[in-house]
């Protein structure tokens, strides 16, 4: 029996919840999809993931969530992390971080393991462990549990996405490449392996990254970092679909990009007494309890 996978990609901003919260049921009913990865990196201002933005998520139906160079750019994601078993950082930080880098997840009959791995390309305020030789140790270790692996490559240049994607052939299911936010027309599968070197953004595609492109233009004239809002414009669900069998090799993958018809708009000022909560932005009461889980492992 088949089993479909379906990985949102990145989410940036409230844009990018927004845009969740109003396509994902329709995607995995139109689709038929048995398990949901997404990466909310950006979720949370464009850079990082807070943890009211991680739970929120999750109620969705975001069954597991990776991040990647910006995991622990929020200081409450750092205290979260032990306690949320659906959460992933990348598996090559240090042993001992917070968090996890890998889990099996069990959907319907079937257990499905995810992990993530950073890249070294371009990223100048972290230097993890080499990903190649922790790809070897994991894949090999998380194969002993379930033959339905996926892996998500959080890395900054194509040339280190295709060399994952050689290392990894026939000893995962699938390898998805995630970070640079734009989306690559390369999905395929080679020796039972799917691979995709980018599966794009959710959230604003008129955009520079899914952040306003008019700061982020005056930051290139100026030279003068500024921290850009979100994108609102061109809203739209991207990623890919997976469906992989029994004994974990990749049947298909298809790349999607989905958009979404509404507009995401700011609450007016709330009248005296009121809170005022934008589209796209948890409740207070629509987090859920947080999870029991093991505790910290690489």
């Amino acid at each position: 029996m088949a089993i479909r996978i379906l990985y949102v990609a990145e989410i940036v901003g409230k844009a990018g919840v927004f845009t969740v919260k109003k396509l994902l049921p329709r995607v995995k009913k139109e689709f038929g999809v048995d398990f949901v990865i997404g990466n909310a990196d950006s979720a949370t201002g464009g850079a990082g993931l807070g943890r009211q933005h991680a739970v929120y998520l999750r109620k969705l139906g975001l069954e597991a969530i990776t991040t990647g160079e910006c995991a622990y750019y929020k200081r409450d994601i750092v205290e979260h992390m032990p306690k949320a078993p659906y959460l992933l950082r990348p598996a090559n930080y240090p042993y001992g971080n917070p968090g996890r880098g890998y889990k099996v997840f069990s959907s319907g009959g079937a257990k499905i393991a995810v992990f993530q791995l950073l890249g070294q390309a371009g990223f100048t305020r972290v230097h993890l462990a080499n990903p190649y030789h922790c790809f070897s140790d994991l894949a090999r270790k998380l194969r002993e549990e379930t033959p339905i692996v996926i892996l998500d490559f959080h890395a900054g240049t194509t040339a280190e996405k295709r060399t994952m994607a050689a290392h990894a052939e026939g000893r995962v299911t699938a390898v998805i490449g995630s970070h640079t936010k734009a989306q690559t027309s390369d999905a395929g599968i080679r020796g039972g392996t799917a691979y995709m070197t980018d599966a794009g953004r959710t959230g604003s595609l008129m955009s520079v990254g899914g952040l306003d492109p008019e700061i982020r233009v005056r930051e290139y004239l100026t030279g003068i970092p500024a921290w850009s809002k979100d994108g609102k414009l061109g809203l739209e669900l991207q990623g890919c679909l997976i469906e992989a069998d029994e004994d974990g090799r990749a049947l298909s993958i298809k790349s999607l990009r989905v958009p979404c018809d509404e507009i995401l708009e700011d609450k007016a000022e709330p009248a005296s007494g009121e809170s005022a909560i934008a589209e796209g932005e948890p409740a207070e009461g629509d987090a859920p309890e947080e999870e029991s889980g093991l505790g910290p492992r690489p």
